[in-house]
């Protein structure tokens, strides 16, 4: 048995006779047992790679494998060992929770006794025993999410494919799924895992792969990621638009990669941030400059993505993560 779970190789998808490729070459090795982490924002490929992992999708050229199953050459045998959650729940909300599992269970081939007792085991164990035999239509957002990724582990399998699983949770609701998460890993469940939320890429995946426009421009794990920008960011906050404008040019070079300037907002990716701070004050002192905010602090995903594709991820809404989310 192969080290990975899934193992695509050099995958291309086109749409509109050839004119669009969704997937432009990308190359994948899920190892198994961990939280693998595909991360880009909506249009990057993220979900025409979970279509065809789950054989909904056939690839336009280029292998692929999904627990040592040929997606193209044995779908139905790589059907039997994943279950898939999407970014809406699937369930039906005119019946029960415990009759969409065991519905499920049905499907998947269980015998009617076993896929009741799997359906009143998961309804426990994905805390809706109270629930269960309520109508789904009387379920918040994250109980159907819940509802959706126990149905989804019904048949037992041992890869799971979550695509975007969180969106549009709320905080608690995403927070209590993360624990879910971790624990069916800590019990042997490899999980490929599509985001556009960075602070949940960066708690839950091992490893990475960023996606934008389709292609791989960045795989490690996260530390990798951040290590490869430099060890601290300044932020300098200025009074003014046209103040950060100004001192964007007195601070060239004192980084090797570019400024980035967001309103009144300059960040350096730097190796040395106190030692780089105090030349950028020393500059903007003698320039008239005034600094009203400074910042040093680690690199964050955020940061990884806005260097890798030249446009930063949307900032933190309050009322809809804690985290952050890529712009579509």
């Amino acid at each position: 048995m192969s080290e990975f779970a899934v193992e695509a190789v050099n995958v291309v998808r086109t749409f509109s006779d050839n004119e669009v490729r969704a997937l432009d070459g990308v190359t994948l090795r899920v190892p198994r047992g961990e939280v693998f982490g595909l991360l880009g924002p909506n249009g990057s490929g993220k979900t025409t790679m979970i279509r065809i992992l789950s054989t909904i999708l056939t690839p336009t050229s280029g292998e692929v494998t999904v627990n040592g199953f040929d997606v193209v050459g044995d779908p139905q045998r790589v059907r039997e060992s994943i279950g898939l959650a999407g970014q809406f729940a699937t369930v039906d909300e005119n019946l029960t929770g415990f009759e969409n599992i065991r519905m499920i269970g049905r499907l998947n081939h269980l015998s009617k006794s076993v896929a009741t007792q799997r359906a009143r085991s998961l309804l426990d164990e994905f805390g809706l025993a109270d629930a269960g035999d309520r109508s789904v239509k009387t379920y918040s957002g994250g109980m159907r999410r819940r509802l959706d990724l126990a149905a989804a582990l019904v048949a037992e399998p041992p890869l799971l494919f979550l695509d975007e699983p969180t969106t549009g949770l709320d905080p608690q609701s995403r927070q209590d799924l993360w624990g879910i998460i971790e624990a069916l890993v800590q019990r042997g469940v490899t999980v490929l895992l599509t985001t556009q939320y960075l602070e949940e890429a960066d708690r839950l995946a091992r490893q990475l792969v960023v996606l934008d426009h389709g292609r791989v421009i960045a795989e490690g794990t996260s530390q990798e990621l951040k290590t490869r920008l430099g060890n601290t960011v300044l932020e300098l906050r200025f009074a003014s638009f046209e103040n950060a404008s100004s001192a964007r040019a007195l601070l060239e070079g004192l980084s090797s990669a570019p400024a980035h300037v967001e309103g009144t907002v300059i960040e350096l990716t730097v190796d040395d941030g106190p030692g780089v701070a105090a030349e950028a004050l020393r500059r903007l002192d003698l320039a008239q400059l005034e600094v009203v905010g400074l910042t040093l602090r680690e690199p964050s995903l955020d940061d990884v993505f806005l260097t890798l594709t030249g446009h930063r991820v949307e900032g933190d809404n309050s009322s809809e993560t804690p985290g952050r989310k890529a712009r579509s």
